[in-house]
C-alpha cells in the first residue's frame, strides 16, 4: 500500500472519530422516561409500606385462593410438599441443625411476603393474582403461622402494624466498613509474624472431628487383618461363654398390654403424621409451635394446653365439654372446619379412614 493511500485512510478515520456527539442527536433516538413508566417498573414494597398497593383481603378468602392456586406445591395448610418449601411452622428451630425457615419462623418483614407473592407467584403463572388476592393470601399465611385470628382482614392501612417474630433476628451487613478495609491494604509477603507459629488446639480436641462408632476419625481405613493377640482372647472368651449361654433359661416373652396400639399401625401413623409436623410436635421434647403439642392428647379437654393461644371456637368447644377421644379426634380429622366451625387449624382434613386410624394409633403411643 502506498504512503499516499495510507495517509488518505488515516484522514478518513480521523474524520470519523472527530464527528461531534450532535450527530447522534440528529437521529432522534430515545426520550426521557415518563413518570408513569418509571412507576410501572418500580414495583418494590419496602418494610415501611412504601410501594404497597391499596387493597384488602381476609383469611377465609385467602384460604380459598391458597387451596386453588398454592396448595399443589405448598400443601393444604402451607406445610410444604415434596421439594417445595413449607410456609408455616418452624417456630424455635433456627438454632437446630435442620432449621425450618418459614414466614413465621424466619422472614423478617411482611412486605417481603406481599411483594414476593405479588411479583412471583403462583409458580409458572406469576402476576396473575389480583391485588386483593395477594392481601388475602398474605392474611392466610399470617393465620397459618398463628399470628392473627381467623377473622383478620389485612389492608394497606393496617399492614405496617404486623410485626413478624424474627424481625429482630437480622442485622445490617457492615462488612464494607468493618472488614473490606482489612483486605485492601498492601499484603505482607515475608517475615509477617513476629514469632514462630504454634499449634494452640487440634480439631479432635475441640470435638469437631466426626468419628466412626469405634471412636476413630470418620473414614479411617480399617486394618486389613485383625491383630492376632487381640483375636485370641476374644475367641477364648466366646468359647468360655458358650456353656453358660446354652444352659441359661430363655426369658419369657413379654406380653404387650391389651390396650397397646398395633405397632404396624403406629408406624403407618408416623408416616401420616408428616403432614402435621409443620405445626405439631410429639415426643419427649415436644413443644408448642404453630399448633399445640400432642403428647397425652386423649382424655385432654379441647383447648387446654398451657401456653398455646387457641382460636375462640376451640376454647369454647372445651368449655362446652369437648374431650379428645379416638372417636372425637376421628371426626375432627375427617372434617375440621365442620366439626369446629372457625377452628384456627387450616388443615383441610384426612379423607382416608385408614390414615385417620393410623394417626390415632400413633398419637395413642405418645
Amino acid at each position: 500500500m502506498s504512503r499516499s493511500r495510507e495517509a488518505a485512510l488515516a484522514a478518513l478515520l480521523a474524520c470519523a472519530l472527530a464527528l461531534p456527539a450532535a450527530g447522534a442527536e440528529r437521529l432522534g433516538l430515545g426520550r426521557p422516561a415518563l413518570p408513569e413508566e418509571i412507576a410501572a417498573w418500580d414495583v418494590a414494597v419496602l418494610p415501611d409500606g412504601q410501594g404497597l398497593r391499596p387493597g384488602s383481603g381476609d383469611v377465609e378468602t385467602g384460604e380459598q385462593v391458597f387451596a386453588e392456586k398454592c396448595a399443589s406445591c405448598h400443601g393444604d395448610f402451607a406445610e410444604g410438599r415434596d421439594q417445595w418449601p413449607p410456609l408455616a411452622g418452624g417456630m424455635g428451630t433456627l438454632t437446630d441443625r435442620r432449621p425450618v425457615k418459614t414466614i413465621g419462623s424466619y422472614w423478617p418483614y411482611l412486605s417481603t411476603v406481599w411483594d414476593y407473592i405479588h411479583r412471583s407467584m403462583p409458580f409458572g403463572a406469576a402476576q396473575t393474582l389480583s391485588v386483593d388476592e395477594v392481601y388475602a393470601l398474605t392474611a392466610f399465611l399470617l393465620y397459618s403461622n398463628g399470628l392473627v385470628e381467623d377473622d383478620f382482614v389485612l389492608t394497606h392501612d393496617n399492614f405496617t402494624e404486623i410485626a413478624l417474630p424474627n424481625a429482630g433476628g437480622f442485622y445490617v451487613d457492615d462488612r464494607p466498613q468493618s472488614e473490606y478495609p482489612l483486605f485492601r491494604g498492601e499484603p505482607c509477603m515475608r517475615d509477617c509474624r513476629s514469632e514462630p507459629a504454634r499449634v494452640v488446639a487440634r480439631a479432635a480436641e475441640l470435638g469437631v472431628t466426626p468419628t466412626d462408632p469405634d471412636g476413630r476419625p470418620a473414614g479411617t481405613i480399617p486394618p486389613i487383618l485383625p491383630a492376632r493377640d487381640a483375636a485370641a482372647p476374644a475367641a477364648t472368651e466366646t468359647a468360655a461363654a458358650e456353656p453358660a449361654t446354652a444352659t441359661a433359661p430363655e426369658p419369657a416373652a413379654e406380653t404387650p398390654p391389651a390396650t397397646a396400639p398395633d405397632p404396624e399401625l403406629v408406624a403407618a401413623g408416623e408416616r401420616v403424621f408428616r403432614k402435621c409436623k409443620a405445626c405439631h410436635q410429639v415426643g419427649p421434647d415436644a413443644a408448642n409451635r404453630t399448633g399445640p403439642h400432642l403428647n397425652q392428647l386423649f382424655g385432654r379437654v379441647a383447648g387446654s394446653v398451657e401456653g398455646f393461644r387457641y382460636s375462640r371456637p376451640m376454647m369454647q368447644a372445651g368449655k362446652d365439654g369437648l374431650v379428645w377421644t379416638p372417636e372425637t379426634l376421628s371426626e375432627f380429622l375427617s372434617r375440621p372446619r365442620d366439626f369446629i366451625k372457625g377452628t384456627k387449624m387450616a388443615f383441610a382434613g384426612l379423607r382416608d379412614a385408614d390414615d385417620i386410624a393410623a394417626i390415632i394409633a400413633y398419637l395413642q403411643a405418645h
